[in-house]
This record gives C-alpha cells, sequence and structure tokens, in this order.
C-alpha cells in the first residue's frame, strides 16, 4: 500500500513537472521564432512595438489568475497594483539616471522597487479588503485602483539638493530652487524614463513570473490555498490559516502586477495614469485574457493575453470588419471554454487519446 502511494506520488509530480515544462517550452519557442522572424526582417514595426506590452499583459494575466482562479476571489482593482509598481520605479529611474549609469543594473533594482511597492500595497489593501467576498470585494479593488490613478493625477513630486518635494495643486508649490527637477507633473506623469525594458527581458519576466505561480500552486501553500477557494469553512476547520493564505495569495499576485508596470512603464517615454493605461478598462481586459484562457490555468491565461492583444493588429487591414471579427473570436473563445457541450467534447476526446496511449504502451 506504501509503495502504491509513493509511486502514485511520484506519477504526480512528473505529470506536473511536464506540464509546467511544456508552459516553459511553449513561451521559449514563441521567443525564438519571433526573434527569426525579426533577424529575416519579416515582423513589422508595429507587432515589434507590442512585444514589450505583450509580456507586461501575460504577466498581469498570470498574477491575476492567481487570485481569481487559485485563490478564488474576484479583484478588478489590478490595474492599480500596476500603476503602483510603475510610478515608483519609473521615479526610482528617473532620479537615479545619473547616479546609477549602469541601466541594467538600475533596471534591476527598479524591478525589485516596483514589485516591493506593489505587494505593500497588497497587503495594505488585503488585510481590510480580503474579509468580504464576492461582488463587495470587487467593488472595493476597483475603487481602490481608480483612488491611485486619481491621486497621481493631481500630485507633483520635485528634486533638488534639499530632498523631495510634494504638492497636489501645482508645480508651482513646490518652491524648487534653481537646480532643481520636477520628476512627476500631475497629469502629465513621468516624462524622459530610462528605456531600460526589451522583449528578452520581458520573456525572462514572464518566466519568473510562470515559476513562481506555477511552483506556489503545486507547493503545499497551494493546495491551503484551493482548499480556502472549494470550502473555507472545511479548511478553517482542519487548522488552515484563512487570513495568512489569502493574504500571501493576494499579495505576491499584486508584486507581480507591479513587476509588469516596471515592464510596461520602461518602455514608453511618457508614462500617464490614464483611463486607458492603468483604469477600470485595463483591469476588466485583464480579467477577460483571464477569463477566456480559463480560470485556473496558467498556461491560457498566457496564450489568451498574447492572442487577444495581437489579433486587433492582425485584424487592421481589415477596416470595418476588425472589430466583429475580433468580437466573434471572443465569442467562440468563450464557448470553448465554458459551454457544458464543448467541456464534455474535450473530455471524451481526451479520454479517446489516454486510451490510445494506453494501448500503445501496452503493445
Amino acid at each position: 500500500m506504501e509503495k502504491k502511494l509513493k509511486t502514485n506520488k511520484k506519477m504526480k509530480m512528473s505529470k506536473t513537472l511536464r506540464s509546467n515544462l511544456i508552459t516553459y517550452g511553449i513561451v521559449l519557442a514563441a521567443y525564438i521564432i519571433i526573434q527569426i522572424l525579426i533577424s529575416a526582417g519579416s515582423l513589422s514595426s508595429l507587432i515589434q512595438g507590442l512585444l514589450v506590452p505583450l509580456c507586461s499583459y501575460a504577466i498581469l494575466a498570470v498574477s491575476l489568475n492567481l487570485t481569481v482562479g487559485v485563490l478564488g476571489e474576484l479583484s478588478l482593482g489590478h490595474a492599480g497594483f500596476m500603476c503602483v509598481g510603475a510610478f515608483t520605479s519609473a521615479f526610482f529611474s528617473k532620479c537615479m539616471q545619473e547616479a546609477i549609469p549602469l541601466s541594467g543594473v538600475r533596471f534591476f533594482i527598479a524591478i525589485l522597487i516596483g514589485a516591493a511597492s506593489a505587494g505593500i500595497f497588497g497587503i495594505l489593501i488585503g488585510i481590510p479588503v480580503l474579509r468580504l467576498k464576492g461582488d463587495y470585494l470587487a467593488i472595493v479593488t476597483l475603487a481602490f485602483g481608480e483612488i491611485i490613478k486619481n491621486i497621481i493625477n493631481i500630485l507633483y513630486v520635485g528634486v533638488d539638493e534639499s530632498g523631495l518635494h510634494f504638492s497636489v495643486t501645482s508645480s508651482m508649490d513646490l518652491n524648487l530652487s534653481e537646480n532643481g527637477t520636477i520628476i512627476i507633473k500631475g497629469a502629465q506623469g513621468i516624462t524622459g524614463t530610462p528605456g531600460d525594458s526589451s522583449f528578452t527581458v520581458g520573456v525572462i519576466l514572464l518566466l519568473i513570473t510562470l515559476f513562481i505561480v506555477l511552483n506556489l500552486v503545486h507547493s503545499r501553500d497551494g493546495r491551503a490555498i484551493m482548499a480556502i477557494r472549494d470550502n473555507t469553512i472545511a479548511a478553517e476547520s482542519v487548522g488552515i490559516n484563512i487570513t495568512k493564505y489569502k493574504l500571501m495569495a493576494f499579495s505576491i499576485s499584486a508584486a507581480l502586477a507591479g513587476v509588469a508596470g516596471v515592464l510596461y512603464a520602461h518602455n514608453i517615454s511618457s508614462l500617464q495614469a490614464t483611463t486607458k493605461n492603468f483604469g477600470y478598462n485595463m483591469s476588466i481586459m485583464i480579467l477577460v485574457f483571464v477569463v477566456l484562457g480559463g480560470i485556473g490555468n496558467i498556461r491560457g491565461s498566457v496564450i489568451s493575453a498574447v492572442v487577444l492583444t495581437l489579433l486587433p493588429e492582425l485584424l487592421r487591414g481589415l477596416n470595418n470588419y476588425r472589430m466583429l471579427i475580433y468580437a466573434i473570436v471572443l465569442i467562440a473563445m468563450m464557448l470553448f471554454n465554458w459551454a457544458p457541450k464543448a467541456i464534455a467534447w474535450r473530455e471524451k476526446a481526451a479520454y479517446k487519446l489516454r486510451l490510445k496511449k494506453t494501448a500503445k504502451e501496452a503493445e
């Protein structure tokens, strides 16, 4: 009996490892193919400009899936955490551009700062918010995202030899010296952020995000988090600390969203806290990636983020029919993932494949 349990455990571990390696392999294969296309000159400048945002969106989708799919809580404030990571890292890079001339070192520190600041906000928001459930949690997290965006839009920050200066009215109230510099300019945001992001860096950060999330999901902590998702009362009755594990998943998700914000901020010269970039629409778009890729399906989140970001650009030549086709693809993906008949068909197909595999192995 003991040997059988050990054998089953080993088989489960090898299956998990195989699944994880397939996910990493898909990302690496896509990276190699894109690099070949760039070298051959077959990729347009428009698509090349989307490569870094693609990595950012994929990281956001994977991190949100940790909250929505693994923890089972609906969060609509993910763009707020992205905004925190983007602006704190851009502020650091702008201030330290001359002090740390090595772009690689500066960008690495900026990633750590962006992740830490977003993670801290995740803890601060999570402590009171995670006591709520369902629609109430979604409303509060949505409010957080809007509050962060609006605060940055009225915030002016300057720096001179005497230190930092803050104002929420205008740049004239900063009282900077002649050598002073305004870093955050209210609604104008931060301009002149060093362009340290690249597609290669984005892929590395995506792989690190996948490694963190996949290993967490298949760890003891991950099983505890999923137990809370399935039945909170039963999980608490067997001694699982509900608050601890909820806060863990939420703060890690927020920190990874901050990393996506760092990558996004260092790819554009002018960073502004607009509704398009960090508002309600962005949070909904990330949630769409998660839902269409499959709630709890980490690999699906990456694929749906890439497909749904590239599709409008690839269909741009169709003019008036572009958004119609985009909507049809959304509906088709939703039906394929969630319709009962589609689920039954997929399960039947998987069962037939397993039978064929077993028959071959028996031969």
